[in-house]
């Protein structure tokens, strides 16, 4: 199967609001989904709260605030960045946390590329970006880490790890784990039952040593990115196992066409239709497809980071792909 060239880019033909839905994953543990848009989370501690992301703009933030003062009216002291896109970290300002965590190269990305990013997502995405004029600027960290930051959570609630899994989805995704309660936050390293977005990913880390990381928390409940919360180590183990696949054959079909001397086009060609019958009805498949493509070919080529994604290079890819 090929592409269809009458698409809409990106998302910007999806207007319709998502039935947001705060699932409680244990005592104090809140996850938030809605049929593929991010989702987000948060975690009570003994007298105050760790929300991880943000979403897209502190309008965005606010709805869901107020659906989780519906469980608790704790302070929000810690705000956990899982990575540097737009979606997941312009509306901190909403939160009023003391601090802003993120790993040392989200820093880095957020400096080098949160501008560009920022118009690339408004531009795929324009239904997150509630009230745009409110959002003060990029959000930059407070707290950074290389590897692992253990937060206290006090009385008997455990501790919250936040760890570095190697590179994946950025360079600087970080997982959020609670041993005790056995619930994994593992930001867009994992996606349950929606497509992957791989535009600034790093395919070969995140399809083997990295997700291997990810599986040995052995988490009984798992917040990906988009999609269910996965509950059980069998649906945990599932979600992992469907975000390597939708990878491994991403490369695989891209390294064929790429060994053989095709074109862009063509791979972008066989990867949608190697995809296609198993993924192709999940949230932001044809969204992310050619930006995924377009990121692994360069991969392929020489290109170790990621090229900067803006709002023109978007289009210019989208026409050459999805047209």
């Amino acid at each position: 199967m090929t592409a269809d060239s009458s698409k809409p880019f990106a998302s910007s033909a999806d207007l319709d609001e998502k039935v947001e839905t705060v699932e409680v994953l244990g005592e104090g543990v809140y996850a938030l989904t809605a049929e593929g848009d991010p989702n987000v989370g948060a975690i009570e501690g003994e007298d105050f709260l760790v929300c991880f992301d943000v979403r897209a703009t502190p309008a965005a933030a606010r709805e869901w605030l107020a659906k989780l003062r519906e469980h608790t009216d704790k302070p929000v002291r810690h705000v956990v960045l899982s990575h540097y896109h737009a979606v997941r970290v312009l509306g901190a300002s909403a939160f009023e946390a003391e601090e802003i965590i993120a790993h040392e190269s989200t820093r880095r990305l957020i400096d080098e590329r949160g501008e560009q990013d920022w118009q690339s997502e408004f531009g795929r995405m324009p239904r997150l970006f509630k009230q745009p004029e409110e959002i003060p600027g990029l959000t930059h960290p407070t707290i950074t880490f290389a590897d692992e930051l253990w937060i206290p959570l006090g009385g008997n609630r455990g501790d919250l790890i936040l760890r570095w899994c190697g590179r994946g989805h950025t360079e600087g995704d970080v997982v959020a784990w609670l041993p005790k309660q056995g619930v994994l936050f593992a930001g867009d390293l994992v996606e349950s039952q929606a497509a992957l977005y791989t535009g600034d990913a790093f395919h070969r880390d995140w399809a083997t040593h990295t997700l291997d990381a990810v599986a040995s928390f052995r988490a009984e409940a798992l917040v990906g990115g988009r999609g269910a919360v996965a509950r059980g180590r069998e649906a945990v183990d599932a979600a992992v196992a469907q975000t390597r696949h939708f990878l491994e054959v991403l490369m695989e079909q891209v390294t064929a066409v790429h060994r053989e001397g095709g074109t862009l086009k063509d791979a972008f060609d066989a990867a949608h239709a190697a995809l296609h019958d198993e993924y192709g009805r999940w949230p932001i498949f044809e969204h992310s497809l050619p930006f995924d493509v377009s990121r692994f070919w360069d991969e392929l080529s020489g290109i170790e980071r990621p090229v900067i994604w803006t709002a023109e290079r978007d289009r210019e890819v989208w026409d050459q792909l999805q047209r």
